[in-house]
């Protein structure tokens, strides 16, 4: 295990570098809109562009990368996103603001296609569930971290944005200097979202939701605490334990998932989700730590929408056809994240700040009469034919489906297609078991330091 993070140090680097710097870029333009005094409906415009661009770069950005390779399409990628955002404090313009959104989420998921590639490449039948917790523990730990750096610097100056673009810049030198040989690159075919829909109704639902509830927290997160007078350092805090809130919730999810009807397991995480978007709605920001509990509690639950969509969807997927759902599912959450920003934004607009969350309150609510429905008029997957859970990431590209520890399809050797179902794989467990505990570590370290740099 050491040495398989040893030798894709390279890879892990430029993943810190490349999201943290993500990260901290689509806070600090929340922030730094809200200064201009642009309306949040127009916000949301603007910041929904970064979700179009990125679902566009996911089903095309194989054709450059294919046709110049995996480490001058990175270079490209890498350099595009590092370019908008030096570009943005030059000309404070709403279309020029959209298009640079667009060239960014294009360029991102440019990005992340390269390097999911190369770890899948690394990955083995006895290694893919430990690679897959590393990457997700490394992504959510950047993309937390991101956010405190908005302290750095004023938002409404150049400097905090040069700071993102050096460390988008920085990402490049990592995998440039790597040595690996580059991967085989391969597109996903994906089955068509009606097609999926008739056969797991409630996955898409629950992946479309997923998208809309975090697609339109990350946009306007920052909007919302800035309208509700939270400064700078303490909106970075309120972002970050968003992050952090999402981490600590996955494990003890799953672990429900692997013992009840997941189905059941989405209809109580809708209700509770929507509880708590309501709470923040009502009782506002005048007690920060009240804020910071239930927005927590709003995130982590809306997050472990998409993992548990993904897996009541693969309870109804042949093992063949996994990748294919996987990625048909992370489109609908990308169609999701762009329905949000807009949706939320316009709210916002209407009833004030505590709009975000009253209109998160209303998808969630929906998708549990959705998720009721089906659970009165379809059957159920029996729990000891469920697959077994993992905690899925959404803001990702197909590639990394391929390692998922349930893709029976990626055995090395025909001998090993008879294979038991992945929960009654003892390898699978242990390294589930690794994950649960490199996770929940992982997850209360981050939780600590989030609170020491707590600036109230």
């Amino acid at each position: 295990m050491t040495q398989m993070v040893v030798s894709l140090s390279a890879l892990i680097m430029s993943i810190v570098l490349l999201v943290s710097g993500n990260a901290f870029l689509m806070t600090l333009l929340g922030i730094r809109l809200s200064i201009e005094a642009v309306s949040p409906d127009i916000i949301g415009w603007i910041l929904v562009c970064y979700s179009i661009g990125f679902v566009l770069g996911t089903l095309y950005v194989h054709k450059i990368i294919g046709r110049v390779g995996h480490i001058r399409a990175f270079a490209v990628f890498a350099a595009a996103s590092a370019v908008a955002a030096l570009l943005y404090p030059m000309a404070v313009s709403e279309p020029f603001w959209a298009v640079l959104r667009v060239i960014s989420g294009f360029s991102i998921a440019g990005v992340l296609v390269v390097i999911e590639s190369w770890f899948s490449s690394r990955a083995t039948n006895t290694n893919r569930g430990a690679l897959f917790a590393v990457y997700q523990i490394v992504f959510y730990s950047s993309a937390a971290g991101g956010q405190l750096i908005v302290n750095v610097g004023d938002p409404a100056n150049f400097m905090p944005f040069s700071l993102a673009a050096i460390l988008l810049t920085l990402a490049l030198l990592p995998l440039s200097l790597t040595r690996m040989e580059a991967p085989a690159i391969h597109q996903v075919d994906r089955i068509s979202i009606f097609t999926l829909a008739r056969e797991s109704f409630t996955g898409v639902a629950g992946a479309l939701t997923c998208g809309v509830m975090i697609g339109g927290f990350y946009a306007l997160g920052p909007v919302y605490a800035t309208l509700v007078g939270l400064d700078v350092a303490k909106t970075s805090t309120f972002m970050a334990s968003a992050i952090v809130a999402a981490m600590i919730l996955a494990w003890p999810l799953g672990r429900l998932c692997d013992h009840f009807d997941r189905r059941r397991v989405m209809f109580w995480v809708a209700i509770m989700a929507a509880s708590s978007a309501v709470a923040v709605a009502v009782l506002g920001a005048d007690n920060i730590w009240q804020l910071t509990l239930f927005v927590g509690l709003f995130t982590g639950l809306s997050a472990t929408l998409y993992p548990v969509a993904v897996a009541i969807t693969n309870d109804r997927m042949e093992s063949s056809r996994i990748v294919g759902a996987s990625a048909t599912l992370l489109l609908s959450y990308g169609v999701g994240s762009v329905i949000g920003p807009v949706v939320m934004a316009e709210l916002i607009n209407v009833l004030g700040p505590s709009g975000l969350f009253f209109g998160n309150a209303g998808f969630l609510l929906v998708l549990a009469v959705i998720t009721s429905y089906r659970i009165s008029h379809t059957d159920d997957v029996a729990v000891q034919d469920q697959e077994h859970y993992v905690p899925a990431m959404p803001e990702t590209s197909s590639v990394l489906t391929e390692i998922d520890p349930r893709n029976e399809e990626f055995h090395e050797s025909p001998e090993m297609e008879d294979i038991q179902r992945a929960a009654q794989n003892p390898a699978l467990i242990r390294l589930s078991v690794f994950y649960d505990i490199v996770f929940v570590f992982t997850s209360v370290f981050i939780a600590m330091v989030s609170i020491l740099l707590l600036p109230f």
